[in-house]
């Protein structure tokens, strides 16, 4: 017999249909309907009727095997056989972030292709992989953004057995796993939810439409399917945390913010699983807020991406100033982004006309995400270009460098400890014919303004935009053999994060940079350790804050070094150990 609920207040009648039959479901006086059914057992599948209507999935379906559109799926979590009982997770602060998309990641495009190539992240030093979104989304293929079922787990990567068994590797390897998860809109295909409810509002709106409904008629219930769905991911499949997908499109005018509610939520259940769990935030507010604790009047996020930071490093080692790099483009911004956190804490923003955020002070810097590229910042490029395909590999491994050995969190985007070039490009699979002719159209005038012929611009629809996506693994072989390794460079790198403490202390204040914008080079000082970059295209001699003991790392050979400075080949970095407490 299985227990059946579903929140649906604006209904007259509701049925549960399975095996060919509807059952009645009763109601109760707050809009929820329940029903046992004798015949209905875990791997069954099953659908709502409402007011005789059509068959729709369950909201809080946690299987859709036949795609968002078909009949829901019981699962059984106390069936799977977890080994990984001795893992208690692992906290943020001082670890190293993999962002990966589970259908490009590996040829098969599944869970187990991804734990095909678990052995290969433990060797480069990976401590969290992050998985873009895997809740059930339209079609075969997409980015995860469009989903509609918040707690199915996508049929084409494997099922919820199949993240599981990618969770339980992970853990058995010392690696631990971060969700990205989407609570500030709903895909434009599949989205049912609306039938049964006011998860929507016209209150608000965002750049999808109507926005999520937290504040208005009905919130109560719409919170609640958000927090449960949070819980689920970290309880039932093991995860150690959740990336929330740009928070600042969670319109909340509650006296408790959503995601203040979703922080003490999340802070109980790990006190009561034993479990390290954290919640990571994408927002373009520049509010510290955001990562400032409850307890101090925060919403309580452990940390967020840092988008000023990747900015400020793009502009500096591509010379692009289109769009919202028009805002940087100097190693002030860069210093600025290392010292103080935010380069845009309160100062005037040109992109927006208008100025942007609030100081990050008293914040350590372990709650920022640094990163060299991210799935936006190269799929949000008209094609999906990669920075790789427009740096030497000298510049690849400062940029690498100035990432991590910085005060933040650093997040890698799969590839790039390869430098890789295949290209990751927004492609969707949806079998509306209409709205995938509005997504390729849309696309494609999106960059008219930009200058690029429509014609040059990837159809999101066509098969081969998702082909081209996927990482070609063959190239980390080459790399592998090739006489100055890009792969080996990160992995020594995230070796010296953890031999060299300084590079993991999060204190921004212990953070001194000095830089030449003409000469084109930047010295950061960790403690006592150097990271001293030549951006340049010629030699150049670098000054250093205190007497080199010795270069523990560089990036090419031909470097040299005295007790008052550096000599670094063009576009290059080395990091020194130094004597004395000297500051820059």
């Amino acid at each position: 017999m299985t227990d059946l609920q579903v929140w649906a207040p604006r209904a007259q009648q509701v049925e549960v249909e399975t095996g060919g039959e509807r059952h009645p479901m009763y109601r109760r006086p707050d809009g929820w309907w329940h029903a046992s059914i004798l015949t209905l057992t875990a791997g069954e599948d099953y659908a709502y009727v409402l007011d005789g209507r059509d068959p729709l999935p369950d909201p809080r379906s946690e299987w859709q095997p036949y795609g968002v559109h078909g009949p829901s799926r019981l699962v059984d979590h106390a069936a799977f056989g977890w080994t990984d009982d001795r893992w208690h997770g692992t906290p943020l602060r001082g670890r190293v972030v993999y962002e990966l998309h589970v259908g490009t990641f590996s040829p098969e495009g599944t869970f187990d292709g991804v734990i095909d190539h678990l052995d290969h992240l433990a060797d480069l030093g990976v401590d969290l992989v992050e998985l873009l979104p895997v809740n059930a989304f339209p079609g075969r293929w997409g980015w995860g953004y469009e989903g509609v079922d918040l707690y199915a787990v996508q049929a084409s990567y494997g099922g919820p057995e199949g993240l599981k068994r990618l969770v339980d590797a992970c853990h058995a390897r010392g690696i631990g796993v971060i969700m990205d998860v989407v609570y500030n809109h709903f895909g434009p295909s599949g989205n049912y939810l609306p039938q049964f409810g006011p998860y929507l509002t016209d209150k608000h709106q965002t750049p999808w439409g109507s926005a999520v409904n937290y504040d208005d008629a009905g919130s109560d219930e719409v919170r609640r399917f958000v927090l449960d769905n949070a819980a689920m991911w970290l309880r039932d499949y093991h995860c150690d945390g959740l990336r929330l997908d740009a928070v600042h499109a969670i319109i909340d005018t509650s006296a408790i913010h959503l995601l203040s509610e979703l922080s003490a939520e999340v802070g109980a259940l790990s006190a009561q699983l034993g479990r390290t769990l954290f919640l990571i935030a994408e927002s373009d507010l520049n509010d510290p807020r955001v990562v400032t604790p409850r307890e101090a009047n925060g919403l309580g996020m452990d940390a967020q991406w840092s988008d000023d930071f990747h900015h400020a490093l793009h502009t500096v080692l591509t010379g692009e100033h289109e769009g919202y790099y028009g805002d940087f483009g100097s190693l002030d911004d860069l210093a600025v982004a290392l010292t103080e956190g935010y380069v845009h804490g309160g100062r005037f923003s040109q992109h927006r006309d208008r100025r942007h955020g609030a100081p990050y002070r008293g914040l350590s810097g372990h709650r920022l995400l640094g990163y060299l590229q991210d799935h936006d910042q190269v799929g949000n490029r008209a094609a999906g270009a990669r920075i790789s395909t427009q740096l030497s590999a000298g510049l690849l491994q400062v940029g690498a460098a100035l990432v991590l050995t910085s005060p933040f969190t650093p997040l890698l985007w799969m590839g790039e400890e390869w430098g890789a070039r295949t290209p990751w490009q927004f492609f969707t699979d949806h079998d509306d014919v209409d709205l995938g002719r509005a997504i390729t159209d849309g696309r494609r005038q999106e960059f008219v303004a930009f200058g690029w012929d429509p014609s040059d611009v990837p159809d999101p629809q066509d098969p081969a935009t998702f082909e081209r996506s996927r990482l070609d693994w063959a190239e980390l072989d080459k790399d592998k053999d090739a006489e100055h390794s890009i792969f080996a460079f990160y992995r020594r790198l995230i070796r010296l994060r953890r031999d060299l403490p300084d590079l993991t202390d999060p204190d921004l204040d212990a953070v001194t940079v000095a830089y030449d914008d003409d000469k084109r080079w930047i010295a950061v000082r960790r403690g006592s350790v150097a990271i001293l970059a030549n951006l340049a295209a010629g030699e150049q001699r670098l000054p250093t804050p205190a007497p080199v003991v010795d270069v523990v790392l560089a990036s090419a050979e031909g470097f040299m070094f005295d007790a008052d400075g550096v000599t670094l080949p063009a576009e290059s970095v080395a990091i020194a150990r130094l004597s004395g407490p000297a500051a820059m």
